[in-house]
């Protein structure tokens, strides 16, 4: 049932008292779904379905003491009544003009929550077109270095605080898909970084100059796209220095979700693997964004990488060493937010015999996010007020392409990564951790 606690002491946990400011750089259809949804379930609208922190409970101790208190009522989350909103994007729409663009939602929905969304009106964004090649517009900062966008930012982050009377903020990024890039010598130490961004180094992207505002200003950042931000030795020696917890990248929504949920079960029988072809029809910015190839190669890293770590053909080279895995991202604009995936698996079991496995998930993209999108910002403020610094793996469940400690190979198994995030809570209050061994009802 339980193990002894980890030899690392439980910490102390701040209480969640005042406001938490919420930063979002994109303002797009994510984002908008995620701040209404927060807001109707505010006015009792609707229900926080596909939230962990709202709707999950946490086992203490053993089966027979039924004992299982939600997870909100287990640790101390900041509440939905305490969160405040602030967003950057290149666009100068309100939400709600936003959110009625991007056609999530029912204009019925939204025009009950009128009032909170045409509030939140989005600050200048740092924006790069060499970064970002599919869109454009006009609400950008003005010209400048690149450290000059990172004061910006900088001061964003200061009068938002004050102008919403906020204890303490958040930064998670819902903006679009960078180009892929790999950590380049700016990225070595944060001196190279600070230089580099006095220079306005080419290999600096936008969501890094974020990244380090919000590091310097001491915000925990989250990354829910799949590009390099936080994942470089200048910014992680940042974030530990300036005791930040940082995580990402890349929220695990449609497809992806569905491979972590499939391929553990293979892999749990031993059936076998010849190949894994699997493509999407999306209709949204996102997918336009990620009609660039560049931007593409950085969603195609991230999708492709769940499945290799989980199967191990390392381990098991008789059942997955020779795996073909395709990935294919579709812009089809009159399917809109309502995403398609397809994915066709061709296994093999006993004897060699094939066999097929065919699914179709018809899903809607932001919906499945924004309820990550609300976990991860009430975890990394729980992070933050338990002196949790650096990487925060335990939030591994809710990302494509979970960061690690250097060196470790990241969990893509979407159970043991909620057996993680569990056990990190339990720890957290000095409670036991359940590892399921179960002998002692048998003794």
């Amino acid at each position: 049932m339980a193990s002894s606690s980890s030899e690392k002491p439980a910490p102390a946990i701040r209480p969640a008292n005042g406001k938490l400011g919420v930063l979002i750089p994109g303002m797009g259809a994510v984002t908008t779904t995620f701040i209404a949804g927060v807001e109707a379930v505010r006015r009792g609208l609707a229900a926080p379905v596909g939230s962990l922190t709202q709707l999950n409970t946490i086992r203490l101790g053993k089966r027979t003491d039924n004992n299982s208190p939600k997870i909100k009522d287990f640790v101390p989350l900041a509440s939905l009544d305490d969160l405040s909103f602030g967003c950057w994007d290149i666009f100068p729409d309100n939400a709600y003009e936003a959110a009625v663009h991007a056609g999530v939602l029912e204009k019925s929905m939204l025009d009950q929550l009128k009032e909170p969304l045409e509030r939140i009106q989005p600050m200048p964004a740092v924006f790069d077109h060499e970064y970002v090649k599919r869109i454009d517009g006009p609400n950008k900062k003005p010209a400048g270095s690149k450290m000059d966008h990172a004061e910006m930012l900088l001061d964003d982050i200061r009068t938002f605080k004050e102008k919403n009377d906020c204890e303490r903020l958040a930064m998670i990024w819902c903006g679009s898909t960078e180009v892929f890039n790999r950590p380049a010598a700016v990225h070595g130490t944060l001196k190279d970084f600070e230089c580099g961004l006095v220079k306005s180094d080419p290999e600096i992207s936008p969501s890094q100059i974020y990244a380090y505002a919000a590091i310097k200003s001491g915000v925990p950042y989250a990354n829910g796209a799949p590009h390099l931000t936080t994942d470089t030795p200048a910014l992680l020696e940042f974030a530990r220095d300036r005791e930040v917890p940082v995580c990402g990248k890349d929220f695990k929504t449609g497809q992806t979700f569905m491979k972590t949920l499939v391929a553990p079960g293979l892999k749990a029988r031993m059936l076998g693997m010849h190949g894994w072809f699997s493509t999407n029809i999306l209709g949204n910015r996102d997918g336009e964004v990620l009609d660039d190839p560049g931007s593409f190669k950085s969603k195609e890293e991230s999708k492709l990488s769940a499945l290799e770590q989980i199967l191990q053909p390392e381990l098991y080279p008789e059942l997955y060493k020779d795996v073909y895995h395709k990935v294919r991202i579709n812009y089809y604009p009159p399917r809109g937010d309502a995403k398609e995936g397809w994915d066709n698996i061709d296994i093999f079991g006993w004897m060699g015999y094939p066999m097929q496995i065919k699914i179709d998930f018809l899903c809607r993209d932001s919906i499945l996010a924004a309820p990550l999108v609300l976990d991860l910002v009430l975890f990394m403020d729980l992070a933050q007020r338990s002196g949790m610094r650096g990487v925060q793996e335990w939030l591994s469940f809710y990302f494509k392409a979970p960061m690690t400690a250097p060196g470790l190979y990241p969990e893509h198994d979407i159970f043991i990564q909620l057996m993680k995030l569990k056990n990190t809570l339990r720890w957290m209050k000095g409670e036991q951790l359940i590892t399921h061994l179960g002998l002692e009802y048998y003794d």
